[in-house]
């Protein structure tokens, strides 16, 4: 974990314009935020803190497999992969390694931008609109599903990084393996799911199992020998053995 933020702040770029971008699709959601006056109506209202709310949700789903999907195929670009392979650690605690320093930054970021919006529509917005946005369910769901859609994206995106042989490719895959979760986090945003303390407990539970299956599942796609070698173990070699 503390090889992967060495490398992030040699690449300091990187998180920039993951703090950076956020903050450019939220200014036009903002606006229309403040335009709302205490008179609207509840759709009016409702419909407007769910843009908000889904692109909240979005951000923990897009950052991070562009960090994820570079662990693996980026440090066998550079040619750093194979002394680390080398070293006596199993490969659910290697990529679990990378996962946290991937998530550390991502959640920051993500919650940052939350906080931002937060304190945003209490001094700026109108009364109707705090009273949907500060709603205990939506803020319990917001704070609870952050970490682990981030946690799910960078499953997605390590397991990619693990087959995938150019680090474009797989940050292009890994981002677009995990937009299916978009359509789940729009039936909360837009409350086409009524949220509740309940539900957001149980969702939260489930995305919790999902991401210890997902990180037993890369860690049984992970194949040291193909990363070195390029080939599967146990594939024949041309001199008529087996590798591995």
């Amino acid at each position: 974990m503390r090889k992967e933020v060495r490398e992030f702040r040699r690449n300091r770029f990187v998180i920039g314009t993951m703090a950076v971008l956020p903050f450019i699709f939220l200014i036009t959601p903002m606006i229309t935020i403040f335009k709302i006056p205490d008179s609207a109506s509840g759709p009016q209202v409702k419909s407007a803190v769910g843009v908000i709310s889904l692109l909240m949700l979005i951000i923990p789903i897009v950052i991070p497999p562009v960090i994820a999907a570079y662990s693996v195929v980026g440090e066998r670009d550079q040619g750093t992969l194979e002394p680390v392979l080398t070293t006596p650690v199993r490969a659910s605690e290697l990529l679990l390694g990378k996962a946290v320093a991937a998530f550390v930054p991502s959640v920051a970021i993500a919650y940052a931008i939350y906080l931002v919006v937060l304190i945003s529509v209490r001094f700026g917005a109108a009364h109707v609109v705090g009273t949907v946005v500060f709603h205990p369910p939506q803020l319990l769901a917001q704070l609870l599903f952050t970490p682990l859609l981030a946690l799910w994206s960078i499953w997605v995106g390590i397991g990619i990084s693990t087959r995938a042989s150019d680090v474009r490719v797989a940050q292009q895959l890994a981002t677009v393996a995990s937009l299916p979760l978009l359509g789940f986090t729009s039936l909360l945003s837009f409350q086409l799911i009524k949220p509740s303390v309940p539900l957001a407990i149980g969702l939260a539970l489930a995305l919790l199992v999902a991401d210890v299956i997902a990180w037993r599942l890369v860690s049984g796609l992970f194949d040291r020998e193909r990363l070195v070698t390029g080939k599967e173990a146990g594939t024949p070699r041309q001199d008529g053995g087996l590798a591995g």
